[in-house]
């Protein structure tokens, strides 16, 4: 599609800048579930003797026709690509330069950026160039000798803030799949400060993925096989919940249903017997209070 889009725009002649999306988040760690958004990162890097001004103005194009075109209708569902990951968020220019990025990341990016972009991977465009951008942020998300006291107590921190401002007003944290006890927010999170503290002296953490970072870990000795084991069984469960409640009522959410007749689809998409939807909520409960007490034990030790 990237290829098709700068063809296009292009009209036969070199485009004036190289392009690529870089991949974020569960698109980038290839965990997409079936509500799951598409966060990426555009970057650029103008050819020889175009000036900055009109790469980047190329490049804008090329992303927001980009965007236009994947949400067409079609016979699929749309795909729209969030790109509020990017430095500044939605204040921040749509898409940068390579040395833009260099910029940026090595004067102003903080820690919860750095964290951002373990899941980074090059997705489409010029291959070398997403290469180019993986090389540059290698050093933020695996930092040489770790991470700082500081910098600990501050994604800690950062992960207590998000616990308390960002459940949904009424949910129920103990059947919140995303951000309750025990839930994918809890076990990614441990898996991501144990990459940043020992990626650069335990390579095979350098991966985007939760779970092969999570056997890695395990591997390494930074994690018993049992803990280990309690996380996958935890992360699984709730990326089956909330794949299994979009199939179940056509949308995204992450509680597991209140509503009995609803919890009842959940649960018969899931495997669970008619009459026992029950079951599922009291199996959510244990495997992630198990994962909870895992996460206060690792991440919060």
């Amino acid at each position: 599609m990237v290829d098709v889009v700068v063809g296009a725009l292009s009209a036969g002649e070199p485009a004036p800048t190289r392009f690529a999306v870089i991949a974020m988040g569960r698109f980038g760690g290839r965990e997409l579930g079936l509500g799951s958004d598409l966060d990426v990162l555009f970057v650029h890097d103008p050819a020889g003797g175009v000036s900055d001004e009109d790469a980047a103005r190329y490049a804008t194009t090329v992303a927001t026709e980009l965007r236009r075109l994947l949400t067409l209708p079609a016979p699929d569902p749309p795909m729209v690509l969030d790109a509020d990951l990017r430095p500044e968020g939605r204040s921040g220019q749509l898409v940068r330069s390579l040395a833009s990025y260099e910029a940026y990341y090595e004067r102003w990016s903080l820690t919860w950026e750095s964290q951002a972009l373990l899941r980074a991977a090059p997705m489409a465009g010029d291959p070398d160039l997403g290469a180019a951008f993986a090389h540059l942020i290698d050093r933020l998300r695996w930092p040489p000798g770790g991470l700082t006291e500081h910098e600990v107590t501050e994604i800690r921190r950062i992960k207590a803030r998000v616990e308390a401002e960002r459940l949904p007003r009424g949910a129920d944290p103990a059947t919140h799949t995303k951000l309750g006890p025990g839930g994918l927010s809890d076990v990614e999170w441990t898996v991501q400060l144990l990459q940043m503290q020992y990626a650069s002296v335990t390579p095979t953490l350098q991966t985007t993925g939760t779970l092969t970072a999570l056997a890695a870990a395990a591997h390494g000795g930074l994690l018993s096989e049992q803990d280990a084991g309690v996380l996958r069984a935890a992360w699984l469960l709730a990326t089956g919940i909330r794949d299994a409640i979009m199939v179940a009522k056509g949308r995204p959410s992450d509680s597991l249903p209140l509503d009995s007749s609803e919890l009842r689809l959940v649960a018969g998409v899931l495997g669970y017997e008619p009459g026992r939807s029950g079951d599922l909520v009291e199996d959510y409960r244990r495997v992630s209070r198990r994962a909870r007490a895992v996460v206060e034990k690792v991440f919060y030790a």
